[in-house]
């Protein structure tokens, strides 16, 4: 997805967050849900996963708290998890894994990153502080990244 526009509004915005946090969702689930039906995970894949979850998890949190401060409601992870838990076999191999982690992590980064590029192309006031919200999204932004070296470390490793 590429937001072709700004951000002209509260609501606008709300929906925007929203679609943040079912992407952090989805990291989430695939990463608990790798650890759940893999029985011969590496340490450092084992690692990686549980990592990513937990950074979903907050990131989620983090972006449920400016949705909730815009008063719009969010998407609980009990509502996303089943969809994504229908599309998963349990014999993945390290490639299957690896390369999910990766897809995820670069979508998550270009859609902060598209996001940042819509706010300043914007110049509505919005209910919660711009300051905030952009210094907040750039350090999500800046995690995900992180997230895509430590996932594309780990696969030009010796394997």
């Amino acid at each position: 997805m590429t937001l072709q526009r700004p951000v002209t509004s509260d609501h606008q915005l709300g929906r925007l967050l929203q679609i943040g946090v079912v992407l952090e969702e989805v990291v989430e689930a695939r990463a608990r849900k790798h650890l759940e039906t893999s029985d011969d995970l590496d340490a450092e894949l084992e690692t990686l996963l549980e990592d990513a979850a937990a950074q979903a998890n907050q990131h989620r949190g983090r972006l449920e708290t400016l949705i909730a401060d815009l008063e719009a409601e969010s998407v609980d992870y009990e509502d996303i998890e089943p969809l994504v838990e229908a599309q998963y076999q349990a014999d993945q191999d390290f490639d299957d894994i690896i390369y999910d982690q990766l897809c995820n992590a670069e979508t998550a980064y270009k859609f902060l990153d598209d996001l940042l590029g819509a706010l300043e192309a914007s110049d509505t006031e919005f209910s919660v502080d711009r300051e905030e919200l952009v210094s907040m999204l750039e350090v999500l932004r800046e995690a995900e990244a992180r997230g895509v070296e430590t996932v594309t470390d780990l696969m030009e490793g010796d394997r």
